[in-house]
């Protein structure tokens, strides 16, 4: 087959929706299907046709910003999308199937010049921090009424949507891990966040818990991985404070410090995933509605802690840290559930939305 994914963003941007795309691809261009990727250039210097694992990548340059005029606002940006989608439009007619990964407006035009076309949808998430208004949700269900079939990342799209999935995904693992390191009680223990440093992943609940921690007594040394505008905040509030953080970035080898990690922080599914597939116990953090369903409507949300403010959370790292029984039957069950959530499994699914359409 002839397969076109449409993604706002692409390797090597670092992301969840990214590597989503990222693992499928390279499964399915291992087994002899033709692997186009048509994604927005973010970087100049990136090359506007490349490719990665035998996967095709054509990226369009979009440019920034909006024309406004008073209260007049165009997006120019929707507009650029459709002229470089026309200018490659032989990618359209060549694809036997095409899937897109939240961007439905690129295709939009295309959907009706092409009506036999057989389009697809994954739904990946939410707005950022914000509650989904009537604007989002018309355009979730005008990209679930064009589509022959679509993939929910996440139960909560249904109730905050109305989508109606032909199948609820939740990510997946490259390898399922047998190897940990035992959390007893030690005099620091090593924990680890993984996400965005933005509002919505809650870096700053977290270190405000810690804060709380590290003036009853637990010792712990933290390593953030992620970016984000809070970086500056919450490299200013670890320094005042004392709190023994390392900032990383962006890093491509996650699980070479998963290995090694005690706790993780993280609220993205991706990262839980891979969480529970290394046997670790997690902390996640939700702000808002929206949040709290992303978390507590997943089918792992019994395995791992949840908690809406710092003082919840400080609450619950200092719970688990003395039950460690409860714990680690909660980590058992949670890698139980994970064990077959692996790329392969997920591209079946891809692969049986197709067929059936």
């Amino acid at each position: 087959m002839t397969i076109l994914f449409f993604s706002r963003l692409f390797s090597p941007h670092i992301g969840g929706v990214e590597k989503h795309v990222l693992e499928i691809s390279k499964i399915l261009a291992k087994k002899g299907h033709s692997v186009t990727v048509l994604t927005e250039k973010f970087e100049r210097d990136l090359l506007n046709t490349d490719e990665i694992d035998g996967i095709k990548i054509l990226r369009i340059d979009n440019g920034k910003g909006n024309w406004s005029f008073g209260k007049l606002r165009i997006n120019l940006k929707k507009f650029r999308a459709w002229k470089n989608i026309l200018r490659n439009i032989n990618l359209i007619k060549e694809a036997d199937i095409i899937h897109i990964h939240d961007v439905f407006f690129w295709y939009l035009p295309f959907r009706f010049l092409y009506p036999s076309k057989k389009v697809f949808t994954t739904f990946h998430g939410y707005e950022g921090n914000k509650i989904p208004g009537f604007k989002e949700k018309l355009m979730h269900k005008i990209a679930e009424k064009l589509s022959k079939g679509n993939i929910c990342v996440g139960d909560f799209l249904k109730k905050w949507y109305g989508t109606r999935p032909d199948y609820v995904t939740y990510g997946a693992v490259s390898e399922i891990q047998n190897t940990r390191l035992d959390s007893a009680k030690r005099a620091k223990y090593k924990i680890l966040f993984l996400g965005r440093l933005e509002e919505e992943t809650g870096i700053m609940e977290y270190l405000k818990a810690l804060l709380m921690l590290k003036n009853k007594g637990t010792g712990f040394e933290l390593t953030i991985l992620g970016d984000g505008k809070l970086r500056r905040k919450a490299e200013d509030f670890s320094r005042v404070n004392k709190i023994n953080a390392k900032f990383k970035g962006f890093v491509g080898n996650v699980e070479n410090y998963l290995v090694w990690a005690d706790f993780i922080f993280t609220s993205r599914y991706l990262g839980i995933l891979e969480a529970l597939s290394y046997k670790k116990f997690i902390f996640a953090h939700y702000n808002n509605s929206i949040k709290k369903d992303y978390l507590g409507m997943a089918p792992f949300a019994k395995y791992i802690s949840i908690s809406k403010n710092y003082k919840e959370l400080s609450d619950q790292v200092e719970y688990f840290l003395k039950n460690r029984q409860e714990r680690e039957k909660m980590i058992n069950n949670g890698y139980s559930w994970v064990k077959d959530k692996t790329w392969d499994n997920l591209v079946n699914i891809y692969m049986n939305l197709w067929s059936k359409s």
